[in-house]
């Protein structure tokens, strides 16, 4: 026997399971699109521009100097070099570096005769033959000597027989004049002789004492040596016991506490520093600077090669001190130092840190931050000390303007300050 069909609701029609199927379908056909387009929209984020992080400084008012600064050394003013007036045995010098010594008193050293040098045996053997040869002429000379004072006895013996003839016509005129002059000729011979005697008497002790070897006497004081001036031993140049010649150095003196400051500022910089220009002497040692002013430039330069090899014409500036407090007495001489002589100043300019400015050609240009967004404009710029930069027109007071801007900075780019930056 037949069923009837069920109404029950667990019988469902054939179509009721295709439209559930179709909707999964669909959700699985849309899912791709939907990841493409979250995909687009990353992707449109990320390229989306942001705002570069800057670092800004601000445009004021105020004081700038602009300073030379180079490195330098402090200089005793006067220095005198002690030296050997006449030759002799220098004493060994007892003074060191930085002994004090006073002017007319302190005893540097002294200096005595020296012995004479030994011979070697050549030069012994030539003395020795200079004496032989010394002798032989004494003896030559002696009997140059006694020869003619024999001939002046002749001479003066006939001219006395000529004086006895009293009569008249016995002996011409010319025959008394000749025995006179040869009489007088004899007696200038003697007297030749003589001095030619005494001469090789002398040359005979003068190679006598080239053999010789004679000690200094007591009798021949050693000359003593003093300082010059009050203050201190600055080097010794010959100190052990020696022999020395007239003018040779032996040590130098000075007073510490006349000290200048020795710069070397390149000759461009050198041009724009005046005598009285205030300089700072930074880096001595102390906590402070020590002030000075310029009182000399010298007028000739000199060519230095620096540290990378390159040859540099610099001139020498000298500075004095002013006012040195107790601590700076410790200076010495040659003590390195760093020297910032003072070119030029203003009580009120508009200044901007320099780290802002950037050269385009020939202009000078700078990036202001203005609502958000980097603004390009272009400035005169003067004076510069390193650090700030004069502004003569395209800036004002209370302007911001974007310190080493990156290179992904341009006009109008949107940047945004960096955390507690602004000053």
């Amino acid at each position: 026997m037949a069923q009837a069909p069920s109404n029950t609701p667990s019988a469902e029609a054939p179509w009721a399971s295709r439209r559930e199927v179709s909707g999964r379908h669909l959700l699985r056909r849309m899912l791709p699109w939907l990841g493409l387009a979250l995909l687009v929209s990353l992707i449109s984020w990320g390229l989306w521009p942001k705002p570069v992080l800057v670092e800004s400084g601000t445009v004021v008012r105020g004081a700038l100097t602009v300073h030379v600064s180079e490195e330098g050394k402090t200089r005793i003013r006067n220095r005198y070099i002690v030296a050997a007036p006449v030759a002799g045995t220098m004493r060994r010098v007892g003074l060191k570096p930085g002994d004090p010594v006073e002017a007319g008193t302190t005893v540097l050293t002294t200096i005595g005769p020296h012995a004479i040098p030994m011979l070697d045996p050549r030069a012994r053997a030539q003395a020795e033959a200079v004496v032989a040869m010394s002798e032989a002429t004494v003896k030559r000379a002696a009997e140059s000597l006694e020869a003619a004072r024999e001939a002046l006895r002749l001479a003066e013996a006939d001219r006395d027989r000529m004086r006895s003839v009293t009569k008249d016509g016995t002996l011409s005129a010319s025959d008394r004049d000749r025995m006179e002059a040869d009489a007088a000729i004899k007696a200038a011979e003697v007297r030749a002789a003589n001095f030619a005697l005494q001469v090789a008497e002398h040359e005979l002790s003068n190679a006598r004492a080239a053999l010789a070897r004679p000690t200094p006497s007591a009798a021949e004081s050693p000359i003593e040596l003093k300082s010059p001036v009050s203050g201190v031993v600055l080097n010794v140049m010959l100190e052990s016991e020696t022999v020395v010649a007239p003018g040779t150095a032996i040590l130098e003196v000075g007073d510490p506490t006349d000290i200048e400051i020795e710069a070397e500022i390149l000759s461009r910089d050198a041009v724009a520093i005046r005598p009285g220009d205030n300089v700072e002497v930074d880096h001595w040692g102390g906590a402070m600077p020590l002030k000075a002013k310029v009182r000399r430039i010298e007028p000739a330069a000199f060519t230095k090669i620096s540290a990378l090899g390159v040859e540099e014409q610099r001139v020498y500036v000298l500075a004095d001190l002013i006012d040195p407090p107790e601590q700076s007495k410790a200076l010495g001489d040659r003590f390195r130092v760093e020297a910032r002589v003072a070119v030029w100043h203003s009580d009120d300019t508009i200044v901007a840190p320099a780290g802002a400015l950037f050269r385009e050609g020939n202009l000078w240009k700078t990036f202001v931050h203005r609502d958000g967004r980097a603004a390009l404009v272009t400035v005169e710029a003067g004076h510069t000390d390193g650090r700030r930069t004069e502004i003569l027109s395209g800036l004002k007071p209370g302007d911001k303007v974007l310190l080493h801007p990156p290179d992904t900075v341009t006009d109008g780019t949107a940047v945004v300050e960096r955390e507690g930056d602004g000053g």
